[in-house]
């Protein structure tokens, strides 16, 4: 049992206010819709041609969050993220440089993969250093620094993308080279005030986790927080899967309508005003971006917060049963208003499950196996985002009258599908059968060495 120590310098205060700052440089990929349809009008490529720079983008994310988390507690929270905001920014000159050369495949290269690499990189750290941080409040805290993550997309299609694009007359080259100075510069500053709390740390008043789990849950979860376990045996369990797999859904439903949400709504409001010129049809989508990443950055807060109080997974069952009504809604509804306010619900129940599933993992697996779980989980998203926007791409280009109402008709199975295999999981604490067995047989805990994380 670790030694209760004082709230000292690293505040954990400032800690979390740099995990939310450096989340906020990284959600550049959410504002992506913005630049979709000027990348298509500009260079003539397709739409599911640009789309897979955003596929890749988020492919690439995933599977580095994933090994960053897996490699975290040997590298250290600062390394990582910093070498995060570094790619981030690098990926953004290339693409710059992809553009001024008119190559969509060096534009994969730079937006797609390397730049796609260092958000996923930046993104696992903060969210599992937050937690350390903030063991008292879990649900809360991934939620304000997730938030961080969403809301950007707000910041970069309202202010500084168009104010850039003013500025140096729409040329993209220039837009993407600025975007990575700044937002790397940021981003990298804030990496590097990442750091893990003191060996034993708690705040004032909190009982000690092991304690508690061994409290509440007897041998089994004393044994297996001591066990040296290898990851195997977490991921290949049925429980693990499930979560995946539901994750999976709920982002995918999300940011297929992230990928498209501008030139979606820009062809609702040509159904219902087929006269509006082009350039008060891409004002309207602008607009759309920016409110619906409020609603994707609150919703992180808000229902982080409530699954405090629901439970993980009845939170994660709200979300889905609601979306599936919402999406019902979307089908039937041509009106540009209303259309806005249900897509805004989407979003914030989109970045919802990004609040809860951190949370969660560190509920159900511990906090000691939190960032390698964590991570791997996040390859979901690298799934979804390579299937839900290319889907979207797809059936644009196929059937371009019809794209929103299929689209939306999809989302309704995937949802229907994520709400039915929910009910196949629990949120209770996760303790593998050998532990089980060892317990039962020698009723006594299994030791084993943990492995320390490192500080910076």
């Amino acid at each position: 049992m670790g030694t209760r120590m004082p709230e000292r310098a690293p505040n954990r205060w400032l800690v979390a206010t740099a995990c939310t700052i450096l989340q906020l440089c990284l959600g550049t990929v959410h504002a992506w819709s913005y630049f979709q349809p000027l990348l298509v009008e500009q260079f003539r490529w397709s739409n599911t041609a640009t789309a897979w720079a955003f596929s890749l983008n988020i492919c690439c994310l995933g599977l580095s969050a994933a090994w960053g988390g897996i490699n975290l507690a040997r590298i250290g929270p600062r390394k990582l993220a910093v070498a995060g905001g570094i790619l981030f920014a690098a990926g953004y000159a290339i693409a710059a440089l992809a553009l001024a050369v008119e190559s969509l495949p060096l534009f994969y290269l730079g937006y797609g993969a390397i730049s796609g690499i260092g958000i996923g990189l930046g993104y696992v750290t903060p969210m599992t250093t937050v937690i350390k941080w903030f063991p008292d409040r879990r649900g809360q805290l991934t939620g304000i620094v997730a938030m961080g993550f969403g809301l950007v997309a707000f910041v970069l299609s309202v202010i500084l993308a168009p104010i850039l694009m003013h500025l140096v007359s729409g040329n993209l080259t220039l837009v993407f080279a600025a975007l990575g100075a700044i937002l790397g510069s940021v981003a990298i500053g804030s990496a590097a005030m990442m750091k893990n709390p003191p060996d034993g740390y708690l705040p004032s008043g909190l009982v000690p986790a092991a304690q508690k789990e061994t409290q509440s849950e007897g041998p089994y979860a004393r044994a297996e927080q001591e066990a040296d376990l290898p990851l195997s045996e977490y991921l290949l369990a049925g429980q693990y899967a499930i979560m995946w797999f539901v994750f999976f859904l709920n982002i995918m439903a999300g940011i297929s309508i992230i990928s498209f949400l501008s030139p979606l709504y820009q062809d609702i409001w040509r159904l219902d005003h087929p006269g509006l010129e082009r350039t008060v049809l891409a004002g309207y989508g602008a607009t759309l971006i920016a409110v619906s990443s409020l609603f994707n950055g609150v919703g992180r807060i808000a229902w982080g917060a409530l699954s405090e109080r629901l439970g993980r997974l009845n939170t994660f069952r709200v979300l889905f049963a609601t979306q599936l009504i919402v999406f019902g809604l979307l089908m039937t509804e041509h009106n540009p208003w209303v259309f806005a306010v249900l897509v805004c619900y989407v979003l914030s129940c989109f970045g919802g499950g990004f609040a809860i599933m951190p949370s969660m993992v560190s509920d159900v697996y511990g906090t000691k196996r939190m960032s390698r779980l964590y991570g791997v989980i996040l390859t979901a998203w690298s799934a979804a985002g390579v299937a839900g926007p290319l889907m979207v791409a797809s059936i644009k280009d196929s059937y371009p009258d019809r794209a929103v109402i299929y689209a939306f008709l999809l989302n309704i199975v995937v949802l229907g599908v994520a709400f039915t295999f929910s009910f196949l999981l629990n949120d209770e604490r996760f303790v593998p059968r050998r532990i089980l067995f060892q317990v039962f047989a020698a009723a006594k805990p299994v030791a084993g060495k943990g492995e320390g994380p490192a500080r910076d």
